[in-house]
Order: structure tokens, then C-alpha cells, then sequence
């Protein structure tokens, strides 16, 4: 990697594709960000070495790529102020819910992609589902696709709506997964547990699960299956949730989620 890369935004998921990109080979000294606040920019020269700047100037003007990492809230106010230092450039948003249609008004281009990636890219474990507007060329998908899987995988979406099911699934999944844990924790620690023992088991369970269904390439159904004997504990335990409905709640929870993704997109878009 040698192409200097624009961050505006400096929090969690900007220092994920940061450290992904330094881990592959980019200079820190090709990497900018614009971050506001003073303590994030602390961090980011702690962490990587990079003075990171209170406000947008010309220096980003060098920049082919600029990732846009800040909240669907403050994307509006802080692409109005930003357009004019980027002519030119071809933008990447990790923001929630804001359309492709908003971003190419704000910043008066059409070389838009928009990703929805997810926490895990912290540790270079992320899956993020990508959408580009026509007018991005296939150089430039293979640039956006080499910063992304520096944090894990990658798959490109054909409509962008899809990424709204993309952030209700793998977006607000992981979150999904600690709920579960902590409901597992829990119950561990109420049957008899200590709490450290509880979590280990907990953790390495969802780990060697997920290891499980990747490595074979069974459904989750079929593996269900296979440690479900009837009126086996794992029976009892399933049961119980279709008893009480669990896996149409949890549906209803990402539909949800899908739904604050397009409200988010109404409420902070274009106007």
C-alpha cells in the first residue's frame, strides 16, 4: 500500500482500519484523519502515531480515498464543511443509514461507496457488505476492497437497501451475541458457577460453535440437529425457547434494526 488515505473521524472503527493498514504495509505518515476531539486525537497518536487534525484543510486534497467514520447525526454538518478541500476524491462511508444519494449531494460527487462493517473489525475478524454508485469505477472497488479486508471479509451488494439488512444482521450482530453471552453468564453463575468460570465457557462455546458451521458448510439447522437428541437436554433447552417464542422475537429484533437504518437515513439525509 503507498496511496495516502483520508480519515474524517478518528473513533473505534477508523483505528481498526487504520491498524488494519499499517499491519499491511501503509506508512503512517500517508494516513490523515480529521477528528474533532481532542481526546480521540490523543489516542490516535498514541496508538499510531498519527497527528490527527482538529479541522478540514487542504492537505486532504492529496488523499485518492477518503473514509468517512463519523456519526449519521453529524455527517450532514461535517460533509458541508469538508467538500470544498476534496475535489476529486472517491469517498468511503462506514456510516449507519445514510444513503449514497445524501453523500454524492453533499460532497457534489458520484464516486460513492458506502460499508457496513462490524465490531470484530477491531481485531481483524469484521465482515462488511459494500454498495457503490454507478459511477465507481472497477480500480476503484479493488482500492475500497483492499482497505476493507485489512479487518476481515468482504462481500459487494447489488442494491443498496441491502445494507440496511446488512447493519440488522452482521452490523448490530455482535451485539446480539454479548446479549446471548451475558443471558448464558448468568445462568451459569445462578446454577452454581463462579463468574470467571461461566464466561470462559460461555465465550469458547459461541468461538468453537461459529468455528464449526464455517469450517463444515452445514446449515446451523443441520448442525442443531446433530446435538439435539430428542428428550436430551438440548431438547429440553430448545424447547423452552420455541415454547416461548424466542425465534420469532429475535426476527422481530432485527427487523427492528432494519427499520432504525432506514429512519436514520430519512432522518439525517439530504434535505
Amino acid at each position: 500500500m503507498s496511496k495516502r488515505i483520508a480519515f474524517i473521524g478518528g473513533g473505534n472503527m477508523a483505528s481498526a482500519l487504520i491498524s488494519g493498514l499499517i499491519k499491511q504495509g501503509l506508512p503512517s505518515d500517508l494516513i490523515d484523519v480529521v477528528e474533532p476531539f481532542a481526546e480521540a486525537r490523543d489516542k490516535l497518536q498514541a496508538s499510531f502515531g498519527i497527528a490527527a487534525q482538529p479541522q478540514a484543510g487542504d492537505f486532504l486534497l492529496d488523499a485518492p480515498l477518503l473514509v468517512w467514520a463519523v456519526k449519521p447525526q453529524t455527517f450532514k454538518e461535517a460533509a458541508l464543511t469538508v467538500a470544498p478541500h476534496v475535489l476529486g476524491g472517491l469517498h468511503l462511508s462506514v456510516a449507519a443509514g445514510i444513503r449514497s444519494d445524501s453523500i454524492a449531494a453533499w460532497l457534489g460527487t458520484e464516486r460513492v461507496v458506502r460499508a457496513m462493517p462490524n465490531t470484530p473489525a477491531l481485531i481483524g475478524q469484521g465482515i462488511t457488505g459494500l454498495f457503490a454508485r454507478a459511477s465507481v469505477t472497477a480500480n476503484d472497488k479493488a482500492f475500497v476492497e483492499q482497505v476493507i479486508d485489512t479487518t476481515g471479509e468482504s462481500l459487494w451488494l447489488e442494491a443498496e437497501e441491502q445494507l440496511d439488512v446488512v447493519t440488522a444482521l452482521s452490523g448490530s450482530g455482535p451485539a446480539y451475541v454479548f446479549y446471548f453471552m451475558e443471558a448464558m453468564i448468568t445462568a451459569g453463575t445462578e446454577m452454581g458457577l463462579n463468574r470467571e468460570q461461566a464466561r470462559q465457557l460461555a465465550i469458547a462455546t459461541f468461538t468453537g460453535a461459529s468455528a464449526l458451521a464455517k469450517s463444515t458448510g452445514d446449515s446451523p439447522k443441520v448442525l442443531r440437529q446433530r446435538v439435539t437428541s430428542k428428550g436430551g437436554t438440548t431438547f429440553a433447552a430448545i424447547s423452552s425457547m420455541e415454547d416461548n417464542d424466542l425465534r420469532a422475537l429475535f426476527i422481530d429484533a432485527m427487523y427492528a434494526a432494519r427499520e432504525r437504518a432506514r429512519e436514520l437515513g430519512d432522518e439525517f439525509g439530504a434535505a
